[in-house]
């Protein structure tokens, strides 16, 4: 059981950002609906709740933060994330580094009924970050993405799960730079789209491509033009081909969300029977 009323909330102030009468209720729904047809109810963390085997919970927070705040939240680093932070050219990227990684650790450590410090991560291979297993008996996988002032984050029990974020920023050179990464066919199915649609359609096929191989754990190993995914706006988030590998078009869910104007985000999850619940930080 996991007491969100303790989380501390400091860590993430956005009630001058979002508009709270907006989002009321809560998403319960099946992984193989596929699409939200309405932005989804994101929460504020009251009461208790538990991450069952069929449960995924997404969380969002704004990493923008005052100095002050940034230095308490650096306290909860271990001695490798400290590092990393220093190496942001740019001070705001560090901050946001800081302030991602700590409210990561925050989550972590409520689910474990651990402090934040004392949450012990470790990486794969291809640098997916998960918990140590020796802490890990739940089976808690996760995944982490932050674009400009936002920061998503995913969580599941015993089934791998990835999430991608981006802030859509206008792009003048849509197709040429989709050839870098999209499949002849989804090039196609781009170029026939209404220039007002391209990048809209630009952006949910990157965020799905993303996602899918943050879930699977292998990165760029797998190259990104060698599997299809749905991006035409307005249809069901899916993952239409692999390459050299059709049975994982069955073993994943891909779901596509707005966590905040300007933003377009992807969760992938392995599996179909599954429900959500989004929370605000």
């Amino acid at each position: 059981m996991i007491d969100h009323s303790s989380i501390d909330r400091t860590a993430v102030d956005v009630n001058d950002r979002v508009d709270r009468n907006a989002h009321k209720g809560v998403v319960n729904y099946r992984g193989k609906l596929s699409v939200w047809l309405v932005d989804p109810a994101w929460l504020a963390p009251s009461g208790s709740c538990s991450l069952s085997d069929t449960d995924v919970h997404i969380w969002r927070c704004w990493l923008d933060q005052p100095a002050w705040r940034v230095q308490q939240l650096a306290q909860t680093l271990s001695a490798d994330e400290w590092v990393r932070a220093n190496r942001f050219h740019f001070e705001i990227d560090g901050a946001r580094f800081i302030a991602g990684r700590s409210v990561l650790r925050s989550i972590l450590g409520h689910y474990l009924g651990i402090e934040p410090g004392q949450v012990q991560l470790c990486y794969g291979r291809h640098g997916k970050p998960c918990l140590h297993e020796a802490l890990n008996a739940a089976m808690i996988r996760f995944s982490v993405a932050h674009s400009h002032q936002l920061a998503v984050y995913a969580f599941a029990c015993a089934r791998e799960i990835g999430i991608d974020l981006e802030y859509a920023r206008p792009m003048t050179r849509v197709q040429e730079i989709a050839a870098g990464f999209m499949s002849a066919r989804e090039i196609a199915l781009l170029s026939k789209l209404p220039m007002g649609q391209q990048q809209e359609a630009f952006y949910l096929c990157w965020t799905r491509k993303e996602a899918y191989i943050k879930a699977t754990g292998i990165g760029l190993d797998q190259p990104l033009e060698r599997f299809e995914v749905s991006l035409l706006p307005g249809e069901p988030a899916r993952l239409l081909n692999v390459e050299g590998n059709p049975s994982e078009t069955h073993r994943w869910s891909l779901q596509s969300l707005r966590p905040a104007p300007g933003y377009v985000a992807t969760l992938a999850i392995e599996g179909q029977d599954w429900h959500a619940t989004c929370w605000d930080l």
